[in-house]
Order: C-alpha cells, then structure tokens, then sequence
C-alpha cells in the first residue's frame, strides 16, 4: 500500500483520483493556455502594428512580438508606443503588468531637497515591492516647466511622480525600454523638431509660422492613442471651421490640440465614437 501510495506522488495521472492529481493536471493547462494567450497577443499585435505604421521594418515587428510573449504588452490598449523607429512602454502599460505580476505596492516621495515649488520643480523617489521580503526597486523622476508639454504645464509634479514610478517599474521587472512620460524631447518644450536647423523646421507647403511643431505634437497624440489620422484631420478642420488643417491659425490648432488630448486621455471611447462620426474621407493634400 505505501508502495502505491508512493507512485500516485510521482506520477499523477487520469487513472488516479484525488487533489493532488486534479492539481497537477490545472497547472499543467493554465500554462499551456497562456501560452497560447501570448501568442495570439503577439498576432494581435502584428497586425495592429502593420495597419498603422505602414512600412514598419521587420526589426521593429520582431521586437513587438518578443515584447509581446515576454511581457504581455497589448497595443489596442495602449501599453506600447511606436516613435522615431523604437518602441517605449507608457505608464499604464507598465502598471498593468505589475499587476499581473501580483506586484505588491508602490510607494512614492517628494525629495523636498531637491524640489523647488516656487519654480514648479519637483523630484520624486518611487520605490516598487514585488512581493513579501522584497527589499524595493528605485526609481527617481523629475519634472519642471523646461520638460514637460504645455499641455501639461502646471502639472509637474503628477509628471515627476509618474516618470519615478515608471523607472523603478522598468528595473523591478527587467524591461530595457525606456517609457513614452521619460522622454524629454516628447514630452518637454526640446521637441525633436525643434532641435533640428531652422532651414527644416518648414513644412512640405513651405509654412515657417511654426506649424510644424504643432503638426508633430499632434502625430505624438495620434500615435500615443492610437487614433486615425484622417478621422483626426477631419475633427481638427471641423472644430478650425477651414477646410483643412493647414489653413486654420495656430492659435485654433493649439486649442484643437488641447481639447483632443484633453478628450483621449479623460474618455478615449467618446473620442473614438466622435472620430467615427466623421467617417472616413480621403486625406487632404498638406
């Protein structure tokens, strides 16, 4: 009798009844279906990528896909962002997988040393817990008026809390990429087109009023919510009142750019069922 008892433990199978086995056989098909889960989120994800970034390299689309198995990155919600040819994770995709990694808290504090509130500079120190003995991960965020969007300004110090929070997520679970809130010449006043010679900072039409800048932060916002830009053209030169975008001031754009990230990030669907209401026109030539 010990002796058979012996062999139900080591090799539990449907001929054997009990717990043990049932536990056996549940583990077994969980990991088999996550990992038919990650898979089709990799696909998912392949074909989401192909439709909005036409000629994407393949590079790119390989590295979605080991992002995708590894991490269970989902663009649909916005977990990932595709800029200047690289992917960066954003603040809610990464909150999401500490939280299917059963992360066990986060704790943030202002670093009054090194903060100035008259200036609206804040710094932060966000510490992750994985689970119970774990000694935390840091991760240190600053922010202030010189880097970060003047759609944020006023705003620095919930930017410094999130871009600590996403650096001491990024160390506790091994994730290379740098997130979309870091990015100083994204989400600060050193926009990449400013940083470029002015003899380029006109647009294909010839503008030189500055419309270009505000064009690129724009595209940042398509991207960041994954929007379609001809529904987006369309909702700008309605709310313009022009024809198209390019003959609208930049005072109209800057308030259209305002409302719309206003409108994505307070309630995306309502801005999606909006777009949707404008149909799907052909492009207008810039």
């Amino acid at each position: 009798m010990e002796d058979t008892g012996s062999q139900k433990e080591r090799w539990p199978d449907q001929s054997v009844s009990g717990k043990r086995t049932k536990r056996f056989v549940s583990g077994r098909e969980s990991t088999w279906t996550r990992q038919v889960s990650r898979r089709r989120l990799a696909l998912a994800n392949l074909r989401l990528a192909r439709s909005i970034w036409h000629g994407i390299s393949r590079a790119a689309l390989d590295a979605l896909a080991e992002l995708s198995r590894t991490y269970g990155f989902s663009l649909s919600v916005g977990d990932l962002q595709f800029l200047e040819g690289s992917w960066y994770a954003t603040h809610a995709g990464l909150l999401r997988l500490a939280q299917r990694r059963c992360c066990l808290g986060i704790r943030t504090a202002i670093q009054g040393k090194l903060s100035n509130p008259e200036m609206n500079r804040w710094v932060f120190k966000a510490t992750v817990y994985k689970g119970q003995g774990s000694r935390g991960f840091v991760g240190y965020g600053d922010a202030n008026p010189s880097n970060v969007s003047p759609l944020v300004r006023g705003a620095e110090m919930r930017v410094a809390e999130t871009r600590a929070v996403n650096r001491a997520l990024r160390k506790a679970y091994g994730i290379g990429l740098c997130s979309v809130e870091e990015l100083k010449w994204l989400s600060g006043s050193g926009t990449a087109a400013e940083s470029k010679p002015a003899a380029k900072s006109h647009s294909q039409n010839g503008s030189s009023n500055g419309q270009p800048r505000l064009r690129d932060q724009l595209c940042v916002l398509i991207r960041q919510y994954n929007l379609d830009p001809a529904l987006v053209k369309a909702y700008a030169a309605d709310f313009c009142g022009t024809q198209t975008l390019s003959g609208a001031s930049r005072d109209l754009v800057e308030s259209f750019i305002t409302h719309l990230a206003t409108a994505a990030r307070e309630n995306r669907d309502g801005l999606i069922c909006k777009l949707n209401s404008y149909g799907h026109p052909v492009e207008a030539q810039q």
